[in-house]
């Protein structure tokens, strides 16, 4: 007999699945009935100057493609969550209610920063293809905006959770005191900056998707059965944003994605911590070693730059360097999905191990 917990786990993914792939057409139609694309392609450095290299690769795909995918996978998720709940509050049948996982101790806070991240994105990517302000909210607005929500939930978890340390694998967890919150902040701040991920077709899809399913392991494994179908829910909406967005792209994940899957995605991280009994702030830099490759790749260009004068890579991110040096997209997106799976396989285990 399976057990209810895996179910409960399984069936909202494939409830948010078959949700996403019956709300993209109508997502699609949208989106290119009225052109939600850039509207001049490429992009300016953090110097202030044109990346030419980068322009030359992506400009054509950018003024073609819509941005908004991202809306695939939180609406998706957003519909699945209320829907099963609603049928538990509306209905008499058992079942209904041992599937709800709308849960304030496990559910809330990581479903509204996704929600919430996602308005804020959605936001910027509709300056962005209206070009004001130019090229979308600036890098500096976008960065206070998640410090602000990172640091409202990180007040959340220290003042209301009484969480104030941070697991350390095989030793006792680490007491930080106030400093929990900055700490929390700049984890969410790193999380989304590797957000920069997105720009290939179906890459940053799949490797959320890799991150978001590990983390449902280690949930069901800390018997957080709400968040592991949460997270599981996740990956619905990203596999049903993926079957329309493996090469050639039907649309860009973009910010409206970005933004509250990484806000999102932190707060699962600390919610499998000290709180699950388990190391998942420890687990985030293998879980996620292609976000931290990225990160990474860019803040080397810039110091590479600064001290030799000249660039490390042909462009950064790292996924850019890849195609700028003749690997195809999807060849980047598949190699990149592989690493991420293996990456996920390794942290659940390792967390499984802890």
């Amino acid at each position: 007999m399976i057990p209810l917990d895996i179910v409960k786990v399984f069936i909202p993914a494939a409830v948010t699945f078959v949700i996403g792939m019956a709300i993209t057409p109508a997502v699609t139609h949208y989106l290119y009935r009225h052109q939600m694309w850039k509207k001049r392609g490429g992009k300016i450095g953090l110097d202030g100057k044109p990346t030419e290299l980068f322009n030359n690769l992506h400009t054509e795909r950018e003024t073609g493609t819509p941005r908004f995918g991202g809306v695939v996978v939180w609406g998706s998720v957003a519909i699945a969550v209320f829907f099963i709940s609603l049928l538990s509050l509306t209905t008499s049948i058992p079942f209904f209610d041992e599937l709800n996982f709308l849960s304030r101790g496990q559910t809330w806070i990581p479903l509204g920063v996704l929600l919430l991240g996602a308005m804020v994105g959605l936001v910027d990517d509709l300056f962005e293809i209206r070009g004001e302000p130019a090229g979308g909210l600036s890098l500096r607005k976008r960065l206070v905006i998640v410090a602000l929500v990172a640091l409202a939930c990180a007040w959340w978890f220290y003042a209301k959770l009484d969480v104030s340390s941070i697991a350390i694998p095989f030793f006792s967890p680490r007491e930080l005191g106030i400093l929990f919150i900055p700490a929390f902040i700049i984890i969410a701040l790193a999380m989304y900056a590797g957000g920069v991920i997105d720009g290939v077709d179906g890459l940053a899809g799949g490797v959320f998707a890799a991150m978001f399913a590990a983390y449902a392991g280690i949930a069901l494994f800390q018997n957080q059965i709400d968040l592991a179908a949460f997270c599981a829910s996740v990956v619905g909406g990203i596999l049903a944003f993926l079957w329309f967005n493996i090469p050639p792209a039907r649309f860009y994940l973009s910010e409206t994605g970005t933004m509250g899957l990484t806000l999102s995605l932190t707060v699962v991280a600390f919610l499998t911590d000290v709180l699950g009994g388990g190391a998942g702030i420890a687990m985030l830099p293998i879980i996620g070693i292609v976000l931290v490759a990225t990160v990474l790749s860019v803040l080397l260009q810039m110091v590479w730059k600064k001290i030799f004068g000249r660039k490390l890579l042909l462009i950064s991110p790292l996924h850019h360097h890849f195609e700028a040096a003749g690997w195809p997209n999807y060849k980047v997106t598949m190699r990149y999905w592989v690493v991420s799976i293996v990456a996920a396989i390794i942290g659940l285990s390792i967390a499984l191990l802890i």
